[in-house]
């Protein structure tokens, strides 16, 4: 599927996040439930969200250019973290609500259509959340991924919202509802700040996930024979792209061929395990002490003969 393609998602995600919407504050109104209008509000919140996320897809699928030669895959971590912003925002907002509720309780009422009608929301909610997570696990999309697991707090929150609004109906006891839409704000608070955090990693150019190093290491392991060495590994995620650098040592008196043949092979393994990776390698003679200085990212500077 080209990248361009996995925006029509998000407008699958805009259009369930309208429909929602709609639902849910249909049952805010019927039952005047704190929980149900947290819920109501996170609703919001992923309309905002899938917004943005539209947005970003569209620029992360733009090819590389003069001033973006390693493409525009980071695109997509400025929409998770404005989506994680958004959410704690709104946990904020959602808790004092709560608060002000549970200082000054009102009797809940038409319980039985109010639930129903936040019931089909959750439903359509947690069918959009597995599709997104399904396309963008298996396209590397992070805004896609991000969008999914905010839809899945929303159907735990919605359940859990209309337990409180069943319980504080069952019970009597008013102040169920506005504890439960606190529960509610903290749940999404800590979902909020989990994507700001996932998306910052991501703009620092964080490693690659252990189990993928772990596969390039092996690889390259694998060719540690007849001299040949490896050394500076390293890698980093944009967006659905993985990027792999790393020196290959070999014997001095290799040809220029053999060198090429080696990294070849070693690229195309490489590629096979991880398809949307781009590698850099750089090819360096064993026996040359130059070699093994430039392990860091600063290379040590060693004076020659004639500096």
């Amino acid at each position: 599927m080209d990248r361009s393609d996995l925006k029509r998602y998000a407008w699958i995600s805009i259009a369930a996040a309208l429909v929602t919407i709609a639902l849910k504050a249909t049952a805010y109104v019927l039952t005047g439930s704190v929980g149900l209008l947290s819920d109501a509000l996170e609703s919001v919140v992923n309309l905002l969200a899938a917004i943005v996320a539209l947005i970003a897809l569209s620029v992360a699928a733009r090819p590389a250019d003069e001033e973006h030669t390693y493409g525009h895959y980071k695109a997509e971590y400025f929409s998770s973290g404005f989506e994680g912003a958004l959410i704690v925002v709104a946990a904020l907002s959602i808790g004092v609500t709560a608060v002000l509720r549970l200082l000054n309780p009102q009797p809940l009422t038409s319980i039985g259509i109010g639930t129903l009608v936040a019931a089909v929301a959750t439903v359509i909610n947690l069918g959009v959340a597995r599709l997104l997570a399904r396309v963008g696990y298996e396209h590397g999309s992070i805004t896609l991924e991000a969008d999914a697991r905010h839809l899945m707090a929303d159907v735990l929150t919605s359940a859990g919202a209309i337990a409180g609004v069943f319980t504080a109906t069952l019970t009597g006891r008013d102040w169920i509802d506005p504890v439960v839409g606190m529960l509610i704000a903290a749940h999404i608070l800590w979902a909020g700040l989990s994507l700001v955090r996932r998306s910052m990693l991501g703009l620092m150019d964080t490693a690659l996930p252990e189990s993928a190093q772990r596969v390039v290491r092996e690889i390259l392991a694998s060719h540690e024979r007849g001299g040949v060495q490896f050394h500076a590994l390293r890698s980093r995620q944009a967006g659905a792209r993985q990027f792999i650098s790393f020196h290959v040592l070999v014997p001095g008196n290799w040809t220029v061929q053999q060198g090429h043949n080696l990294l070849e092979e070693i690229e195309e393994q490489i590629h096979a395990e991880l398809p949307t990776s781009t590698i850099f390698t750089h090819l360096e003679p064993i026996e040359d002490p130059a070699s093994f200085e430039d392990t860091q990212l600063e290379r040590r500077r060693t004076a020659r003969p004639g500096d």
